[in-house]
């Protein structure tokens, strides 16, 4: 799959220019897809509390990478055109991986509302008159002048794991009893978030839930690819012979029947844009000067790296000797039916081996608990619970966290010894 040399065009010093654009419109294209009445119903719940002094809450639900973000925030764009809004209204992001506690969450929305000054050195008896204090600076005098804030909360599940779901309590309540126009918009993962609320915040909360499904929808997603991969005509630095060149390609390459098997995987495997779109970064910075044009054979290895299994990869900078142990965790692990294993068990079994091979190299005791150590730090085994601190690490038990199909990777392992692979080879030794 090659542009032809007749084509009367010359990729020579233009493929880093093509490159760039695409690497641009991966990282840029975030355009809203599928959801469109979902994003209205969120738009319109914007809107009423911006423009009316509506108070509202909603949950936005659905799998990671299934888009509940840039729904959320293709709503605020367009809304943020109209030229009422930063007049009327103010936004605060919060997230639960970042504001681990109802404090930590309270400084950085009081920091978003620029509201320090009015803070300053007040004293507040409890966190909901602190909160309170802060949503009657942004009042007025009325509810027209009064000043809208969209709260957004992300990983909303985490939040509900915060002492007493104080900071919930007090968004839902305010929101509920209309004390100051808000909106509290939360996005998670967890179908199962409002089991999670307390009696008293549940009772707050308006139970408007929105759910967020994939776009199960395959040929979408190749016009997608298609649509990435090509160059936009009103590119300046390239001619529009060598644009319609590239994209006629582009067009050839994904009527592929290969790539489109490798697309279907990958799709079938999880079919978020996240996804998708990682894996198209890798595919096309195999573009250089040397390499002008993409090819199915790009799709192809590419996914076979993408596919590969980690432990398996993690085994090829092993070093014999770490190889040696983990044939011996292998074989005292089939042995003992799966059955925890320590130091010495393995230590053991790995003398037993070297002491009929006189080609293997006699290795310190010193030196094979490094290697064991290495192995613990790299997760092969994987200590079998904490409160293990009072025994000597030699006899502290581990279990094995290999599966029997990356006990396959020692045999891709280069320049192993002869005995070491048939040791591998071998059921029981």
């Amino acid at each position: 799959m090659v542009l032809k040399k007749n084509s009367g065009t010359n990729l020579k010093g233009k493929i880093s220019v093509i490159r760039k654009i695409i690497k641009k419109t991966l990282l840029e294209s975030n355009s809203f897809r599928g959801h469109e009445k979902e994003k209205g119903h969120v738009l319109e719940l914007i809107r009423r509390t911006v423009n009316m002094g509506e108070s509202n809450s909603v949950l936005i639900i659905g799998p990671r990478g299934c888009g509940k973000t840039t729904l959320l925030y293709s709503a605020l764009t367009e809304i943020r055109k109209e030229k009422k809004f930063y007049k009327k209204a103010l936004i605060v992001e919060l997230h639960g991986l970042v504001h681990t506690d109802d404090r930590l969450a309270l400084k950085d929305a009081t920091k978003q509302l620029q509201l320090e000054n009015m803070v300053g050195n007040k004293v507040f008896g409890s966190f909901a008159e602190n909160l309170s204090y802060l949503l009657q600076c942004l009042k007025s005098g009325n509810k027209e002048k009064s000043k809208s804030i969209i709260f957004i909360l992300d990983e909303f599940d985490l939040f509900c794991s915060h002492h007493n779901q104080t900071l919930l309590y007090n968004l839902f309540d305010i929101a509920q009893s209309a004390q100051a126009p808000i909106c509290v918009i939360g996005l998670t993962c967890r179908l199962d978030v409002t089991e999670l609320l307390e009696k008293r915040v549940k009772s707050r909360f308006s139970h408007r839930q929105i759910f967020l499904f994939h776009n199960n929808d395959f040929l979408a997603r190749m016009k997608l690819l298609q649509e990435i991969l090509s160059v936009p005509e009103e590119v300046k630095e390239l001619d529009k012979v060598l644009i319609d060149s590239w994209n006629n390609q582009i067009e050839e390459l994904c009527a592929e029947k290969k790539v489109k098997d490798v697309m279907s995987k990958l799709f079938n495997v999880d079919n978020s844009e996240r996804t998708f779109k990682s894996f198209l970064i890798k595919v096309v910075s195999k573009l250089s000067e040397n390499h002008e044009t993409l090819i199915v054979e790009d799709f192809v290895q590419e996914y076979k790296l993408w596919t590969r299994d980690a432990k398996i990869a993690m085994m090829e900078g092993l070093s014999v000797l770490e190889l040696c142990l983990v044939i011996a965790m292998k074989h005292q692990t089939e042995i003992y039916d799966g059955e925890p294993l320590n130091f010495e068990m393995v230590y053991r079994r790995y003398l037993k081996f070297a002491s009929q091979n006189h080609t293997v190299q006699n290795v310190e005791r010193p030196v094979v608990l490094k290697a064991f150590e290495h192995l613990k730090s790299m997760e092969f085994v994987v200590p079998l619970s904490a409160s293990q601190n009072n025994i000597l690490k030699e006899y502290q038990l581990h279990r094995f966290h290999l599966t029997s199909e990356q006990d396959e990777g020692v045999k891709l392992y280069q320049g192993l010894p002869t005995e070491v692979e048939q040791w591998a080879a071998s059921s029981y030794q």
